[in-house]
């Protein structure tokens, strides 16, 4: 049996994260659990991006003694992922401090932060 390695367990992880945060965001009433479900989407989604860039046996793209400009190409990861991931992780942390102040102000002016109390803008 071979052994299980890191990116499927990344994988994995992220996906259970993924399900979890979009099962919190559809069946929470509740308006600060509906946004630690998207931030828990938000994270399982970094993590499967992540394992899905992740290649094995590379190394930093960083070329100096043990990586020359011979063999770079071979053995160097692509850190496009790792940068696409770093900046959804800063946009996606705006996001949910703008969510938490909607929420603060949301609760300033009804006193509730359950779902159903919030008719206005519903058919």
């Amino acid at each position: 049996m071979d052994q299980i390695g890191l990116e499927n367990i990344a994988l994995f992880s992220g996906l259970i994260l993924a399900i979890v945060g979009l099962w919190g965001l559809l069946t929470q009433k509740n308006i600060i659990k509906m946004i630690v479900g998207f931030a828990l989407l938000d994270t399982g989604i970094h993590l499967i991006m992540i394992a899905v860039g992740y290649v094995k046996n590379s190394t930093a793209p960083i070329i100096g003694e043990t990586v020359t400009k011979a063999n770079a190409a071979d053995v160097i990861a692509d850190p496009i992922p790792q940068a696409l991931v770093l900046t959804a992780i800063v946009i996606g942390l705006g996001i949910t401090a703008l969510m938490l102040a909607y929420a603060l102000k949301m609760h300033e002016k009804k006193k509730s932060l359950d779902i159903n109390h919030y008719k206005d803008l519903k058919w």
